[in-house]
């Protein structure tokens, strides 16, 4: 798809080659599961990669592992050991970051020792020592570190290029960046029709670290729509995949991208609806079906989620009808009353007294 009325054009529910149907994929970006805000505590086998770093593996990784001069994309919590006080939280932007092995800041040089040791999607746990970190003097302006503080880190390897010059993002044209993006893209299509799905998740989103918020406000005319061309899909594969495995929440944040830049990205539109309608989010999930069904009208898949929302719906009402049933109970029926042939009785002879005294009382007039 080059063109939004391409994409339009296309069945809800349907593909093209450059947005793979993900909704049966593993999730495996993101932020990580974990309680409290401490670095996880983890139980496998402690390795020492040097004199000032240790690692113990969270999650195993797959295929080659970094070189020298490679350009790594990654995620990353940082803590001071001594208060475990987290300075740093990449997760948090949902941007990865990106890191030179060999070209890396100072204070990244134990960081970059334990990225060298691991394979893509890895994740791990990494103890630094103070001077491979932010050494004797430690940092007073973002991030807050003080003098001579160990670190941990809680570090994910998404992927790397091996690049024999370790060419940065920042160095590369318009047209660099925008070429590595899509090759991203296109091998993680590949990879997901393997069935490789950890390897194609990590390729998109390195694919969309190219596209980064300073990137995009750079581009003007044709540029900026090359670029959104390759990263508006990875974004959409990513919400559908979420979708699948419940990330509804992250899932509409995907598909809020994405609507940014195309207010009518029906494939937007519609995962959004999907989102919210899990949700319970009726009526937002209406307005996004109804929004789509008016630019593709013919659609089945739209269709169809309105008609799944108005049964929803009935049955929901339903369901409160029967609950409220429940609490208040049916209305009660009259009981009938007993005859009571004592009070009938006295009544009785009440009258015949009072018609006996009427009597004796029109004779003495």
């Amino acid at each position: 798809m080059d063109e939004v009325h391409e994409e339009q054009s296309q069945p809800l529910d349907q593909e093209e080659d450059n947005e793979i149907r993900t909704e049966s994929a593993a999730f495996v970006q993101g932020e990580p599961r974990q309680d409290g805000n401490g670095p996880p505590k983890v139980d496998s086998e402690v390795e020492v990669l040097h004199e000032k770093v240790t690692k113990q593996i969270i999650k195993e990784g797959h295929g080659q592992k970094p070189s020298k001069y490679s350009t790594c994309f990654l995620h990353y919590r940082a803590w001071t050991e001594s208060t475990l006080h987290k300075f740093e939280d990449t997760w948090n932007e949902q941007k990865p970051v990106e890191l030179v092995l060999g070209k890396e800041k100072k204070e990244m040089t134990g960081l970059a020792i334990g990225l060298s040791s691991m394979k893509s999607g890895e994740r791990a746990l990494l103890h630094v020592g103070w001077e491979l970190g932010y050494g004797k003097e430690g940092s007073f302006s973002f991030p807050n570190v003080p003098p001579m503080a160990d670190i941990i880190y809680e570090a994910e390897l998404i992927g790397f290029d091996e690049t024999r010059e370790g060419k940065a993002r920042g160095d590369m044209t318009v047209e660099e960046r925008i070429g590595a993006a899509d090759r991203r893209k296109m091998d993680g299509n590949a990879l997901f029709k393997e069935e490789k799905l950890e390897e194609a998740m990590q390729q998109y989103e390195m694919a969309i670290a190219y596209m980064g918020d300073d990137f995009m406000f750079q581009l003007f005319g044709k540029y900026r729509d090359m670029a959104l061309a390759v990263k508006n899909p990875c974004h959409l594969n990513m919400a559908a995949c979420m979708i699948k495995l419940k990330r509804y929440e992250e899932a509409i944040m995907q598909c809020n991208i994405v609507l940014a830049e195309e207010e009518n990205n029906v494939k937007a539109l519609f995962r959004r609806g999907k989102a919210r309608a899990e949700l319970g989010q009726t009526d937002a999930a209406r307005e996004d079906y109804l929004k789509v069904r008016k630019f593709a009208p013919e659609d089945k898949a739209v269709v169809r989620e309105l008609r799944l929302l108005a049964e929803h719906d009935k049955a929901l009402y339903q369901k409160q009808k029967e609950i409220y049933k429940g609490i208040f109970g049916p209305r009660p029926e009259p009981k009938p009353k007993r005859t009571n042939w004592l009070v009938l009785f006295w009544q009785w002879l009440l009258s015949l007294f009072y018609r006996l005294f009427k009597r004796e009382r029109y004779k003495a007039d």
